[in-house]
């Protein structure tokens, strides 16, 4: 190929002298070899080559429009987004509503976290195909993001109008499994996901998230003690060891579907298969998870989710001062949009660790970056509000819990609790009772929210 290059570079020298006519249709040629080197580089993995090479075939045809779009999706791939963003510019400016181009830059867009950007060119797709699911997906996520998950109904709704069989489709009810995950209704998540699962291009997302949903259903944090006995008093089930056990057997079931491709995705399998140990919470099972976490973290530099894993790990074990220092290693980790699940975890575990030590200020610190990121973080505002509730500023913790009832779509009743009774001592007595029917209309066995919120509001709101 390169000898093919190189010839014909030659050819078009002597052209230039001898047949200047044949120029353009021999110029042509040329760029479509150095398209097939550049392409053959990418699969090499050289991607200075390649670029070298898709830059030396714009030089024969300016603005060649494919040319363009793998430029600029190997500078996405790459990480260099000013590069990718200049090349897509360029193609804007050629090529009006290409889909490929407007993907790219909604990519680019989150990526670089301008939110309001990616939105625009998310929309602008849909409004061409609102069943197209892989950008409904990605428009999800952005919500999420921007704590504005109250909005996804109305694309969904509009993807469902597009067809009657929309409602059949594997990434229809994948999308739909994210929403209901990411606002904290487990169950129906995990049947929109069980509907996608076979699916060759959804499935192997779908049984990751369904892993994830069986081996923590509520997102709690894994190896955390702050809310640990506040979770215990609130837990009304009394076989709910025997079905945390059912729950693993399933993810254990559901881990055999998970057949790993690439190198990430073997990764994600040695992480999950090692989680599944330590959801057992038996001791033996915990440290040998721990040990596999251990060897993928010495094995990869700076690799996040191993990291977390191992600290997650040291939590249940008690070793908290070895759990910090892991989790400090990813503090000093610069944050990116692969890894961001697991920036977030560890930033609430480090969190919880402070907040458990008193150190209220080195807690706020991460949970704001938690917000920074993820303005639909539950957990984040819930942590937020416990520690205003215990520095007494009733308001402020009432404000944070008010946000972690909403992102927790009002269904669950630990965060209702904590916000009634934070209603009642700031004497807004109305609505600590509102919470509390709310809480007990779904929960009516629930305890302490009716004789310490609910009957403690009424005779106080009473004249």
């Amino acid at each position: 190929m390169i000898m093919a290059y190189e010839l014909q570079g030659r050819l078009l020298k002597r052209l230039v002298v001898e047949q200047s006519d044949a120029i353009p249709v021999q110029s042509q040629l040329a760029s479509t070899i150095c398209a097939q080197i550049a392409q053959l580089s990418v699969e090499q993995q050289d991607y200075d080559k390649a670029i070298r090479y898709y830059t030396e075939g714009l030089s024969f045809v300016e603005n060649d429009p494919k040319l363009l779009i793998e430029l600029a999706q190997l500078y996405l791939a790459k990480g260099d987004s000013d590069a990718c963003e200049y090349q897509c510019i360029k193609l804007l400016k050629n090529i009006e509503n290409n889909n490929d181009v407007n993907m790219m830059m909604a990519d680019l867009m989150f990526k670089k976290q301008e939110y309001g950007q990616a939105l625009f060119y998310y929309r602008q797709l849909l409004q061409g195909s609102p069943d197209n699911f892989l950008v409904l997906s990605k428009l999800i996520m952005l919500f999420r993001k921007t704590g504005k998950l109250e909005k996804v109904p109305e694309v969904v709704m509009l993807a469902e109008r597009k067809s009657p069989k929309t409602v059949m489709e594997p990434g229809f009810n994948y999308c739909r499994g994210l929403y209901f995950w990411y606002t904290g209704q487990p169950n129906s998540a995990l049947r929109h996901f069980n509907k996608a699962r076979k699916d060759s291009d959804w499935g192997q997302n779908a049984v990751y998230n369904m892993i994830q949903i069986c081996l923590n259903p509520d997102s709690e944090i894994i190896g955390g003690n702050v809310f640990e006995t506040l979770d215990d008093d609130f837990s009304g089930e009394p076989n709910e060891n025997e079905m945390d056990q059912l729950a693993v057997r399933t993810a254990e079931k559901l881990l055999k579907e998970y057949h790993a491709h690439t190198q990430q995705e073997q990764e994600q399998h040695t992480l999950l298969q090692n989680s599944c140990l330590m959801a057992t919470n038996d001791r033996s099972n915990v440290e040998k998870a721990l040990e596999a976490f251990t060897e993928m973290a010495a094995a990869k530099k700076d690799h996040v989710p191993s990291l977390l894993a191992v600290a997650q790990a040291c939590m249940v074990l008690k070793l908290i001062p070895r759990a910090r220092n892991q989790l400090k290693r990813i503090t000093k980790i610069p944050w990116n949009l692969n890894d961001a699940e697991e920036f977030e975890k560890s930033w609430l575990l480090l969190s919880d660790i402070y907040i458990k030590a008193g150190k209220y200020d080195l807690a706020m610190d991460f949970l704001k970056h938690c917000l920074q990121y993820n303005q639909s973080c539950c957990k984040a505002y819930e942590y937020t509000g416990f520690i205003m509730e215990k520095e007494q500023s009733y308001m402020d913790a009432v404000a944070n819990y008010q946000m972690a009832w909403k992102c927790s779509s009002e269904a669950n009743p630990a965060i209702g609790y904590k916000l009634a009774f934070n209603y009642l001592k700031a004497k807004m007595y109305m609505h600590a009772i509102d919470i509390c029917h709310k809480v007990l209309k779904n929960h009516p066995t629930y305890p302490k929210i009716r004789k310490e919120v609910f009957e403690k509001a009424r005779a106080s709101f009473k004249p």
